[in-house]
């Protein structure tokens, strides 16, 4: 089996260094520069975070990014699709008003920022997906496949349905058009347990489809509404709402994998993940809740399944951070190898690995270079 190299440095930095010189210099370090950016258009996939939540990646890593591909001649932009739930970022309008609110503007970032499914999340090209099981034509964002180079600049941190989201997530489920979205979701539809339910109504508030029913306070799950995207499982204050089988977020992941082989298939690709405010959920929550582990690093490959793993090996060998999600599920006994499974048991990240591993994204096995 081939080995795929994965470069990395720690967040310590001397007097006259700083933390995005070190980005710097490990994407130089991994290859980065070496690539045909003249001249080309070259989509930076990011998230750009949902208002109220401060886990996200700051702007001044997107800028440092920009800079280095138009220093080497390239056209960056900064990209993601719009979302499903009922938030910041559900059409472009509100999504370009969150990025500019969370800092990513033209003035801060060195380039501007698209969003690449359009005004309604509808602007869409479908995708062959080579060897693909569950998904024969993804529907990825069509700004995103106009670029001629993508990179994909991602914020590592934990998720409630898909174990961490890393390279392959934002890659897969983030350039995924609405339609795509909805598409990768739907095998995971959630139940709520009535007997954890109050009635509070977060559900139904989240939900932009109508699929949370409250009768006599109690929530039940309209499956013919629901497209599964989990935002009701997040904002469950009882943890009442949970994906409705086990294996179902396996399925998700498959698809994540697949959708991630649109897009990196057939043109030149680099990632970057940045392990740091590494949160047990999402960055499309409007909150972050208290980092699961201290900040690890910044890891960068041009293999996206090796990055990730290393990336959650990383976490993985890191203490606990007390009071985190980590350290309550540790306390009721529930502790595990895994931290990413531990503070959300019902995911399983090693499924989309193995899967992207299966469809020749990249591979498992990694050679973990420090750049100092």
């Amino acid at each position: 089996m081939s080995t795929s190299k994965v470069y990395y440095t720690n967040m310590r930095v001397q007097v006259g260094d700083t933390l995005l010189k070190k980005l710097e210099r490990v994407i130089s370090a991994a290859g980065m520069g070496e690539m045909d950016f003249a001249d080309k258009f070259v989509a930076i996939k990011i998230h750009f975070g949902e208002p109220g939540n401060m886990a996200y990646i700051r702007p001044n890593y997107a800028k440092t990014v920009a800079d280095f591909i138009k220093a080497r001649g390239g056209r960056p932009f900064l990209t993601d699709c719009n979302t499903l739930y009922v938030g910041g970022r559900k059409h472009a309008l509100e999504h370009l008003d969150s990025a500019y609110g969370n800092g990513f503007t033209p003035l801060t970032t060195g380039c501007h920022a698209i969003i690449a499914d359009g005004l309604k999340g509808t602007d869409e090209t479908y995708v062959p997906v080579t060897g693909g099981e569950y998904v024969k034509e993804a529907k990825i964002g069509t700004a995103i496949m106009d670029a001629d180079v993508v990179i994909s600049l991602n914020h590592f941190k934990g998720h409630e349905m898909t174990g961490f989201g890393g390279a392959l997530k934002n890659l897969g489920m983030g350039c995924g058009s609405r339609a795509g979205k909805m598409e990768m979701h739907a095998s995971s539809k959630p139940n709520c347990n009535q007997e954890l339910c109050i009635g509070c109504g977060a559900c139904q508030r989240i939900c932009a489809h109508g699929a949370p029913i409250m009768t006599d306070r109690k929530i039940t799950i309209d499956h013919d509404k629901c497209v599964g995207c989990g935002r009701c499982v997040g904002v469950c204050p009882r943890d009442a709402i949970r994906p409705g089988v086990y294996h179902s977020n396996d399925i998700l992941n498959y698809k994540i994998a697949e959708y991630a082989k649109a897009v990196v298939d057939g043109r030149p690709n680099f990632h970057i993940n940045l392990v740091m405010d590494i949160s047990p959920f999402c960055d499309c929550h409007a909150e972050n809740d208290l980092a699961l582990v201290p900040n690890v690093g910044i890891f960068a490959s041009f293999d996206p399944v090796a990055l990730d793993v290393a990336c959650a090996d990383a976490v993985n060998k890191m203490p606990v951070n007390a009071g985190s999600v980590l350290d309550d599920r540790i306390r009721a006994h529930e502790e595990g190898r895994d931290h990413f499974h531990t503070a959300n048991p019902n995911s399983n990240w090693k499924s989309c690995v193995e899967h992207a591993e299966k469809l020749g994204i990249g591979v498992q096995k990694y050679e973990l270079i420090e750049v100092k």
